[in-house]
């Protein structure tokens, strides 16, 4: 009887979450066919409804429509893996390339209240052709081996033996069904050059379960630091199965910090790394709460420099009251594209970049990887090499 309730439970289970993937796919299709009508009617007409590029553009928006909700959903509409990496492809291609469409659409509606008439003419064909760039330009910008970015972090008071001592920092992989196991080892040999003292891991590795990506993130055990590597929750491994990645990334070598912290003796001199779960775990798990303050509980005193793991740069206010020097952050991707980027300080308080709140310095990663389209502009992935000195 018991199992009878279960299996019933299960299938409840189920079927509430069908149903709700559907109703947000279905919103995601109304949505992409009110933006891809407005693209139609600002552009075709000028083209020639009745000529060739009329008629392809046309015909492309209709597929775009369509294509982008299904390479959303590919993941729960599909079993084959094959077939839904594919639809996923597609779609990804497609909402890159009809973000640029949509932007430089109302950009030239705005333009077209100030151009003289006599410049109007070929407007509509520049739209599609500029946002068939711009999406080309992200696309090798998103897929080539991350560039390394190199920062110096100044840390009053820090000891001799830790001058120059060097973080790796990774963030915001995002393995998934665009980025795979060729693109994970490339950033692993990439890392492996720089011969680090610590590898920091901030969130966001994955984008699927581990039975599914297991063998794509497997390059990561490869990686080599002199202190080993330390690893986070970002937001996208609770949506992925966060307790079965957690035992995954250990099996995988990396020491997970869960709002805790370890001490790290180099050359005779200690440092402390404390990590947090994402800034938004409770609303998956309540005992996953982010609290940068319990990861220090028990911690001695005296030891600088304290960095914290923290995926999302909105944990920096609660940092620097508990007392941390420095904060390793990612989530945002650096807005990825324009013009997104110009939404995250809506959320977060810090983009990209090395910024300082009081004394707490906080360093956010662009990303390793990306999100969604692959498409980078204006916003290049990197691989982080942090170097520590002392304050002037």
């Amino acid at each position: 009887m018991d199992k009878v309730q279960q299996m019933h439970g299960r299938d409840q289970k189920h079927g509430g979450a069908r149903r709700h993937i559907g109703r947000f796919l279905g919103t995601v299709l109304l949505l992409m066919a009110i933006l891809h009508t407005y693209i139609g009617w600002r552009l075709l007409p000028p083209l020639g409804l009745s000529s060739w590029m009329g008629t392809a553009g046309l015909v492309f928006l209709c597929c775009s429509a369509l294509l982008i909700p299904l390479g959303m959903g590919a993941r729960f509409l599909f079993s084959s893996s094959g077939l839904s990496d594919a639809a996923t492809w597609v779609g990804a291609l497609l909402m890159g390339l009809f973000s640029s469409l949509l932007v430089l659409t109302i950009f030239r509606d705005v333009l077209l209240v100030v151009l003289p008439q006599t410049w109007r003419g070929n407007t509509a064909l520049m739209v599609f052709g500029g946002a068939v760039l711009v999406t080309m330009i992200g696309f090798v910008n998103a897929r080539r081996t991350p560039r390394v970015v190199e920062v110096a972090v100044p840390i009053t008071g820090l000891a001799k033996p830790l001058q120059g001592f060097t973080i790796v920092q990774i963030s915001d992989l995002h393995v998934g069904p665009t980025i795979k196991r060729a693109y994970v080892e490339g950033v692993v040999t990439r890392v492996n050059t720089l011969h680090p003292d610590l590898i920091v891991i901030t969130g966001d590795l994955v984008d699927g379960t581990v039975p599914h990506l297991a063998s794509h993130i497997a390059p990561l055990m490869d990686m080599r630091a002199r202190h080993g590597v330390y690893a986070i929750t970002g937001n996208h491994e609770y949506y992925s199965g966060v307790d079965e990645w957690i035992e995954e990334f250990r099996r995988l070598g990396m020491q997970v910090l869960l709002n805790e912290y370890r001490i790290i003796r180099h050359d005779g001199t200690d440092l402390l790394v404390a990590g947090i779960t994402d800034f938004s775990a409770s609303a998956f798990d309540a005992s996953h709460h982010s609290d940068p303050r319990q990861a220090l509980e028990g911690a001695p005193d005296g030891i600088l420099p304290k960095i914290l793991l923290a995926h999302q740069p909105r944990s920096a206010a609660a940092a620097e009251q508990a007392g941390y020097d420095l904060q390793l952050s990612g989530h945002t991707h650096g807005g990825q594209f324009w013009p997104w980027s110009l939404f995250v300080p809506l959320q977060q308080p810090f983009t990209a970049g090395l910024h300082r709140l009081r004394h707490l310095w906080i360093y956010t990663s662009r990303g390793t990887g990306y999100w969604g389209p692959p498409k980078r502009f204006g916003a290049p992935s990197e691989i982080t090499l942090l170097r520590l000195k002392a304050e002037d």
